[in-house]
């Protein structure tokens, strides 16, 4: 059984919040470390990542609507 695109864009959207989230609490005096950067740069990347999936969700969609008329 295949995941469709759409469920595993919420995964990563979830990543990306958890991500978000670990590097917010991890920002102790200042954000500019590596760590905290490092974490906002996966949640930036799982957060295109799920932007593209969703974009191709939808075109599979509209790719099979168009067949069935």
């Amino acid at each position: 059984m295949r995941i469709s695109p759409l469920r595993s864009a919420f995964f990563y959207i979830a990543l990306g919040a958890l991500f978000t989230y670990i590097a917010i609490q991890s920002a102790d005096e200042t954000i500019f470390n590596f760590i905290t950067i490092a974490l906002a740069t996966f949640a930036t990347i799982d957060f295109v990542v799920a932007v593209r999936l969703m974009n191709l969700h939808f075109r599979i969609k509209k790719a099979n609507d168009k067949d069935k008329k």
